[in-house]
């Protein structure tokens, strides 16, 4: 699964109406309504949009005739595997009607080449992650803990007896670590995962 690194624009003329596709990274329902707010433009005709957050989705077709809109560009968001972003096609109607099967490939071409054309970054589905050390094994562990591509220490505490560190992992590497810490530490310690 990809997000986009950045706002990424595309725009083109279909019959002489002219879309214009605005997509951006988002991580929350509210950044979306806020993006949507300050992008739409009320000069148009028509400002249809659509947005994904792992199983949280919504779309609008904004007085286009339903399903003709902003399914098509959930659809271009899920066809290129995209998640945590919201895509605003805005459309200043023409003259000529583009009739159902018109609309979607409008909507849902202009904003599958506007994600097409974005920059991408994998998204790592996350994991918290606490674990103490003794001493000797602090200087080893951090290093073996940084190698892990992705993970982050986001606290690292030195306490009387021994060093807490805590932070956030991909999933996926959930067991390798657990491995890596027994090893290291000869089974003294375990790395403890969020639930």
């Amino acid at each position: 699964m990809f997000t986009i690194s950045r706002v990424e624009t595309f725009s083109q003329d279909i019959k002489k109406s002219r879309f214009v596709a605005i997509a951006a990274p988002v991580s929350t329902e509210q950044a979306a309504k806020d993006f949507l707010r300050e992008h739409s433009d009320p000069t148009a005709n028509h400002n249809c949009w659509a947005w994904r957050m792992g199983q949280n989705y919504r779309f609008n077709d904004d007085g286009e005739p339903s399903g003709t809109a902003g399914k098509p560009i959930l659809q271009a968001i899920d066809g290129q595997q995209i998640d945590n972003v919201v895509v605003l096609v805005i459309r200043w109607f023409g003259g000529i009607l583009l009739g159902s099967g018109g609309l979607i490939r409008a909507y849902g071409g202009t904003a599958a080449s506007c994600l097409r054309e974005a920059e991408k970054t994998e998204v790592f589905d996350l994991i918290g992650f606490s674990l103490d050390c003794d001493f000797s094994d602090h200087a080893l562990l951090k290093a073996r803990l940084s190698a892990v591509e992705n993970l982050s220490l986001t606290r690292e505490e030195f306490l009387a007896d021994h060093v807490a560190m805590s932070g956030m992992m991909p999933v996926e590497a959930r067991d390798r670590l657990a491995q890596l810490v027994t090893d290291i530490t000869r089974g003294k310690r375990a790395i403890k995962f969020d639930e």
